[in-house]
């Protein structure tokens, strides 16, 4: 089998949410896409978020690799069913075919798992030429032509220098791309910490991995010639070597590359002041942080490793240097009852954060949350499309799972409230004033497909079956 035209598909978002006005494509289906360029391939990669794809492309494709999360499962199914019946080859990766292989086999022909930089291009290798042997490509799996799955051994992860050795994405070949699209840049992977709730170690290790600062001025000065829009560094913890990251913002000034950006980082950055000298000067406009709860008794079951003293110490240090908030917060612990939810949105209202995403514990495969629920029977159902952190899948210790939902759903629509637009209005903040808008027109949307869905939303599924896709 010849491989010529290859076609990624990354799967749409099942509903709106409080992102989807701005769009970030994941650096894996891109980087993978450009890794299969490099080696001779015609090869375009479909954002399902970004644009509608072209299907008369990827149907007249060799091989289609589809990349998936939990929510978006579903889709990817129906997909791989689509283009299976068609006979072209299917091959499935990302987060949920790495922890539910055998489910994902039921719609493709191979599942990628965990990090895939070298475990497709060696598939593809075996297409072209039958080497090397399918039984010796670690990370993959597969069904033989009886159906027997066969699940080869996990690949090692990649080493700091194996990640310097990968190619600058080109996001040029993500169909219907445009330059002033935010811009995605991991410059490492890997995170210490074990968040209860978390599937990221389980991909990518309890280790950092980051590329060298040569490497990275590399991809930054690439996007400076081809992009206009903010970049956002995708990593989970982008200030976690705070040695390292002083190093790259000093090179990043020097080189004046000090465009737009935004990061995810932890609340411990805020305790060293050079470091967020250097952020702001390298031009951070924004910084994503996980804070949540202000429950201490729920940090403390997150295992989030940080406390309420934290939280506010950081928000004031950060908002001191000009950089702006986006306070993250999970509710739905065994230790939060309806009282939490309301302190927690007080909280976020008087606090100085600048935007802020409430979302409803999610026990994702592969978690040992996910483990935890399913061993006690608390699931209500399998359905992926509901695991999008907007949706109640389990039953709570201390308030029903319609009231986690509403009262979750309710606290969102409490922050981006009237008054938090006409104060942005009344400081001529017309961004911020807009996101108040689609903030407050996206969660009464949410309301109101729960108020309409809810029965079918909220339905138990006594035996915890895994949904089908028909």
């Amino acid at each position: 089998m010849s491989i010529k035209r290859i076609s990624f598909i990354e799967v749409g978002a099942p509903g709106s949410h409080i992102f989807s006005k701005f769009p970030v494509a994941r650096v894996g289906t891109v980087l993978l896409s450009t890794i299969l360029k490099e080696k001779g391939h015609e090869v375009k990669a479909f954002i399902e978020d970004i644009s509608i794809p072209d299907w008369e492309f990827i149907e007249s494709s060799d091989l289609v690799c589809i990349s998936t999360l939990t929510s978006t499962a579903i889709s990817a199914y129906m997909i791989g069913q689509r283009l299976k019946a068609k006979g072209i080859a299917v091959i499935m990766g990302g987060a949920h075919p790495t922890f539910m292989p055998d489910e994902a086999l039921q719609y493709s022909d191979f599942v990628v798992r965990g990090e895939g930089d070298f475990t497709l291009p060696e598939l593809i290798s075996y297409f072209d030429s039958g080497a090397p042997a399918i039984e010796t490509i670690q990370g993959l799996s597969y069904r033989n032509k009886s159906g027997k799955s066969f699940h080869n051994p996990d690949r090692r992860l990649l080493k700091e220098e194996e990640l310097d050795s990968l190619p600058v994405p080109d996001f040029s070949l993500v169909h219907n791309w445009k330059p002033s699209y935010i811009y995605s840049v991991s410059t490492s992977r890997g995170c210490p910490y074990a968040c209860k709730f978390c599937s990221v170690i389980h991909i990518f290790g309890r280790q950092y991995r980051f590329k060298s600062t040569g490497a990275v001025l590399k991809e930054l000065e690439h996007i400076r010639a081809v992009s206009t829009g903010t970049r956002f560094f995708v990593d989970d913890n982008f200030t976690a070597n705070r040695k390292r990251t002083k190093e790259l913002l000093r090179v990043m000034i020097a080189e004046k590359l000090t465009s737009k950006w935004t990061a995810q980082v932890r609340t411990d950055a805020a305790a060293d002041p050079e470091l967020l000298r250097l952020m702001a000067d390298a031009g951070c406009h924004t910084v994503y942080i996980g804070f949540e709860s202000i429950n201490p008794t729920t940090l403390e079951q997150y295992n989030k490793k940080q406390t309420l003293e934290d939280i506010v110490g950081s928000i004031r240090s950060f908002r001191d240097h000009g950089i702006r908030i986006h306070g993250m917060f999970v509710i739905g612990a065994d230790t939060d009852d309806i009282d939490v939810i309301k302190k927690t949105v007080d909280f976020t209202i008087h606090s100085g954060i600048d935007t802020i995403q409430l979302m409803v514990l999610t026990p994702l495969p592969g978690t040992p949350l996910f483990k935890e629920m399913k061993e006690s029977g608390r699931l209500l159902h399998t359905d992926w499309s509901k695991y999008d952190a907007h949706h109640a899948v389990f039953s709570p210790s201390l308030m029903g799972a319609q009231t986690l939902q509403t009262e979750t759903m309710k606290g969102m629509g409490r922050f981006y409230s009237w008054k938090y637009i006409m104060k942005h209005l009344a400081k001529f903040d017309l961004y911020y004033a807009g996101i108040g808008v689609y903030g407050k027109t996206t969660v009464n949307e949410m309301l109101g497909n729960f108020t309409i869905n809810r029965d079918n939303v909220l339905s138990r599924n006594p035996d915890n079956a895994e949904i089908s896709a028909e």
